[in-house]
């Protein structure tokens, strides 16, 4: 039998590479591949599943390493932090998003159980698939990245307190009777485990840190033990993994026990979903494909249409609002979780797992495509969505210079754009900072620093700045498509602007140098120049070496001095 299991396992592991290969090619989410996987090693397919025990047990193990790293990073002190606007528009998308969806089963002919259960799972994204597609196109410190991220945070609380509630209601008991008692219970479980996260488990991790393998032991250890100890409560063994993570979210360590349970949590979660596309039933669904698309669309553009009209009505601007909107066009992990959990206690049968798992498929498929090319999106759809703006100044236009012609505009203020300012003052030159982040345009408006805030990738908003007459245009920013995009406005106006841009790629920086770029910045190229002519400048004289040394050392000691006062 474990002969068995162990030879099945190599196959799928097998299979998964291939069909992983292809959905990178695709700029697809793994996750799609790992259930294409399951689908495959099914019955329908190849038929290799027959181990359903033991790779079912792993498929546990996954879940819970997965709500457990979830949980890591839902620090109980960044509720406060969450902001107005993600608290609401998170709250607001799912209250809107599961009575919406609720009618519209309804009116399908689903029982009520069915609409409760399926209703609720649409209205939760995924946390993980946002955050790594935000990470990829460099927009996690963006405004609508940040909102995005706020109100995943909201979900997630969210969806704590649901599998709570629903993991304890056994078959044919009455919904309501329970509900009240659950919540209340784990209230107090959850207010239990808050104390001991911050008197309790800071000082068991600050004296166990010292030793790398000790620490992961622990973390492992503790969510297996939380995991067990709410299973005997009649818990999810799930939640306890998702609690035991918050624990440790307050911890200095929580970065390494992430770093070192991440390579565990890919390979089991793999077989949950691997084992989730095995048991999907397509015989049975057939009769589901009008709810399908219907709901489908309904999570692709109703979702996005919720957000937009929620941070419209908060006066934010239509651009933050629709890419922030996009970013809540698919279901997440946690839905099929919460049906799966329905099947597990009988409220669910199969099919209605494979029916949300098709919806999953569909729209986590293609959401990514719509977030990949949101801005490209934004350009062709602008003029039709200004009816989810409010008229008058927007919250989110942060502006802090007064309307004159400056010689140099800089875009983007990182570490190479705290020493051009420098450069500027020397000069004794006007010059306007505009930055996609608004904590570093507020830190630079109590400098007395004139700056804005704009989305060098919002082509209307660039507008509202005046290129004609500028001397030199600084881009620190490395996408190349927004770069492209800025050297063609400026080329419009102003033939004779001195234009910088930065670049990490070679053929990327050609591309620029022939869009009209007067210099192309690429930084790894001038780390080595500025070695080489330092070796030829000081031989092997080691006393000048040492004083480049101190100069340096000086200089990242007011870097860093500058970054602590931007955290604080």
């Amino acid at each position: 039998m474990i002969d068995q299991a162990f030879i099945e396992l190599s196959i799928i592991v097998s299979l998964v590479v291939v069909v992983a290969a292809i959905m990178k090619l695709m700029k697809q989410p793994l996750i799609i591949g790992y259930i294409i996987t399951g689908i495959l090693a099914g019955p329908y397919v190849f038929d290799i599943v027959s181990s359903i025990n033991t790779i079912s047990t792993f498929s546990h193990v996954g879940i819970a390493l997965l709500l457990f790293m979830v949980g890591l990073n839902l620090n109980p002190k960044i509720i406060k932090d969450v902001g107005k606007v993600s608290l609401i528009t998170g709250l607001g998308q799912v209250i809107f998003t599961s009575l919406i969806g609720y009618l519209i089963l309804k009116l399908l002919g689903f029982s009520t159980i069915i609409s409760i259960y399926v209703a609720v799972a649409l209205t939760f994204s995924s946390t993980i698939i946002i955050t790594k597609l935000l990470s990829d196109k460099g927009d996690m410190e963006t405004l609508y990245g940040k909102i995005s991220v706020g109100f995943l945070i909201v979900q997630d609380i969210v969806v704590i307190i649901i599998l709570m509630i629903i993991s304890t209601i056994p078959t044919g008991t009455n919904f309501v009777d329970i509900a009240v008692s659950s919540f209340l219970k784990g209230i107090g479980i959850v207010a239990l485990l808050i104390l001991i996260s911050i008197y309790g488990v800071p000082r068991i991790t600050k004296s166990i840190a010292r030793s790398q393998e000790f620490l992961l032991l622990f973390a492992l250890g503790w969510c297996l033990i939380l995991s067990s100890l709410f299973y005997y409560l009649n818990f999810s063994m799930e939640i306890g993994a998702l609690l035991a993570g918050i624990t440790l979210a307050a911890s200095p360590y929580k970065y390494e026990i992430s770093a070192k349970m991440k390579p565990l949590r890919d390979f089991f979660i793999i077989l949950f979903f691997i084992l989730l596309g095995s048991q999907m039933v397509f015989v049975d669904i057939s009769r589901y494909v009008y709810p399908i698309i219907i709901l489908s669309l309904f999570i692709l553009i109703g979702n996005p249409l919720i957000v937009m009209i929620l941070m419209g009505s908060l006066k934010y601007t239509k651009r933050n609002s629709f890419l922030a909107g996009l970013t809540v066009a698919q279901i997440s992990e946690f839905s099929l979780i919460l049906i799966a959990l329905g099947v597990g206690i009988g409220h669910l049968s199969n099919e209605i797992l494979s029916f949300v798992t098709v919806i999953g498929l569909i729209t986590i498929t293609g959401s990514t495509y719509l977030i990949l090319y949101s801005n490209k999106i934004y350009h062709v759809l602008s003029k039709y969505l200004s009816i989810f703006e409010r008229k008058g100044e927007k919250v989110d236009q942060h502006k802090y210079h007064k309307e004159k012609n400056y010689d140099i505009i800089l875009f983007g203020y990182d570490h190479i754009g705290r020493d051009l300012i420098s450069s500027f003052k020397k000069m004794k030159k006007n010059f306007l900072v505009v930055d996609y982040d608004p904590e570093v345009v507020v830190e630079l408006a109590k400098k007395r620093i004139d700056c804005r805030y704009i989305d060098i990738g919002d082509y209307e908003a660039l507008n509202e700045l005046d290129f004609s007459d500028v001397k030199m245009v600084i881009s620190t920013i490395s996408n190349t498509e927004t770069n492209l995009m800025l050297i063609t406005k400026i080329r419009e106006l102003n033939k004779k602007a001195i234009i910088i841009v930065l670049s990490e790629q070679i053929d990327e920086s050609i591309e620029l140098y022939k869009a009209g770029a007067t210099y192309v910045l690429m930084p790894q190229f001038l780390g080595g120049h500025h070695t080489s002519t330092m070796i030829e400048r000081h031989g092997l004289n080691i006393d000048k070496f040492l004083k480049e040394k101190v100069t340096h050392m000086s200089y990242l000691k007011k870097q860093e001095r500058n970054h602590k006062t931007r955290r604080k």
